[in-house]
């Protein structure tokens, strides 16, 4: 077993599993792009059925999958039948050094020497099995079983977030039913089913990120260390490289888990009075990658003075910046501008509507893109939604925005531009002295 190639895929396995969409995606990442790449010879994954009866094969690696991601008829094993069989009904691991001394074994095709068999655990039940075998006996050990129970931890821990997801639609779909029977006026019924449903799915997925991202970075700290031991104590430049691309999948870890909590807003903030003017030429001045000529400033003279956290606010403009830009990839101007404005009650209607009425500082970004489609603009702050393709972005920028502007007392907006563009709009609450 290879421990560097090892530590590197459980180390991107644990930064992608939060964006995984579905079950289904979540067996066939785990067979071919973890267990498939270290080294073990094939891997079987089955699902238990909602009885607890009955194991159903779901995935496979090597010659048990040669028709891609679809299992031609899957395996079928009882709860206590067979050495996978009877992992699922004590939700014990099993390590069979030869397979021909055990009585259980049940013959494949092309007949086995050893197996190793892990249970996947939720609440005590077992959701699932990992089954590994191996034409040489005693191929498995303790080593082998470690790394297949971390695997089976971070697939159950991603079991639970989807269930918990699951369940969270299945009771916003009750509600949309009830209301449904309540309400005699369609329109009125439409608008009240879109707000039940933005609140319910955002107070879910925030709950949830919020406990995950403890969880994970709990995870992270563990991967970290543990690597930092193994970088002082190995030789060779190739070992040192691949405990360092480790470190750093680990270090990327551990900024998603910042991003989680700022959208969740968990983040601990320290606000000082701030020139958001300053800030802003500050952020420009120590971007490499933009342009002066790229961006124009409207920056307000006299702006009133903001209480926030500059880490926070920085975060923020960097996110709306690299947004726009990524708006118009044949190029064009973003704007950045500041405004002194005023929030009452019969506002309410407009943009940063959930802002208590008082004195803010508006910071705007406009670009010269396409513009967002309006069936588009509820989902831009939702945390995991991106337009980018794969390995291009995670989809918190906006969501970790909208949750720092809410932390802050502060809200966030968005409007689309004539004829094309957009423009976003941070609220910032003026600092005490200045109200």
């Amino acid at each position: 077993m290879d421990e560097a190639l090892t530590l590197r895929t459980l180390s991107a396995f644990a930064v992608d599993v939060i964006k995984i969409p579905s079950v289904e995606d979540l067996f066939w990442y785990v067979a071919r792009n973890v267990v498939g790449r270290m080294n073990f010879i094939d891997c079987v994954i089955y699902q238990a059925n909602d009885e607890q009866t009955e194991l159903i094969q779901v995935a496979a690696l090597g010659d048990k999958n040669p028709f891609d991601r679809v299992i031609i008829n899957p395996l079928r094993i009882p709860f206590g039948q067979g050495i996978t069989g009877q992992v699922a009904q004590t939700g014990q691991p099993i390590i069979v050094d030869d397979l021909l001394k055990d009585q259980n074994y049940i013959p494949d095709t092309e007949p086995a020497r050893s197996e190793i068999c892990v249970p996947l655990m939720l609440d005590g039940r077992v959701m699932g099995v990992i089954d590994s075998e191996h034409h040489d006996i005693g191929a498995f050990g303790d080593a082998e079983l470690e790394i297949l129970t971390t695997v089976a931890a971070l697939t159950s821990a991603k079991l639970q977030l989807l269930a918990e997801v699951d369940r969270s639609d299945r009771r916003y779909r009750e509600l949309v039913q009830s209301h449904a029977h309540l309400s005699d006026a369609i329109s009125a019924r439409k608008a009240l089913e879109t707000e039940l449903f933005n609140a319910r799915k955002l107070e879910a997925v925030g709950r949830l990120t919020g406990r995950f991202a403890h969880d994970f970075n709990n995870l992270l700290t563990v991967i970290s260390g543990n690597l930092e031991l193994i970088a002082g104590g190995a030789d060779g430049a190739a070992f040192d490289e691949c405990v360092q691309d480790a470190q750093a999948a680990a270090m990327r870890g551990a900024k998603l888990i910042r991003d989680m909590l700022a959208f969740s807003q968990k983040t601990h903030l320290d606000p000082v009075v701030t020139d958001l003017n300053a800030l802003v030429r500050n952020v420009l001045a120590t971007s490499g990658g933009m342009e002066p000529s790229d961006v124009v400033l409207d920056l307000m003279d006299g702006i009133w003075s903001v209480n926030v956290d500059s880490a926070g606010t920085e975060m923020a403009l960097r996110n709306l910046l690299a947004n726009a830009d990524d708006a118009m990839p044949q190029g064009g101007t973003i704007r950045i501008s500041t405004e002194n404005t005023r929030h009452g009650y019969i506002d309410g209607g407009r943009p940063g509507r959930d802002l208590l009425p008082g004195r803010y500082v508006k910071l705007s970004v406009t670009d010269e893109g396409d513009g967002i489609p309006d069936a588009k603009v509820t989902q831009i702050f939702d945390p995991f939604y991106t337009t980018k393709p794969v390995g291009a972005g995670n989809g918190l920028g906006l969501s970790m925005v909208s949750g720092f502007m809410k932390q802050s007392g502060g809200d966030v907006a968005v409007s689309r531009n004539t004829p094309h563009g957009t423009t976003v709009t941070l609220f910032f609450p003026v600092a005490s002295k200045e109200a």
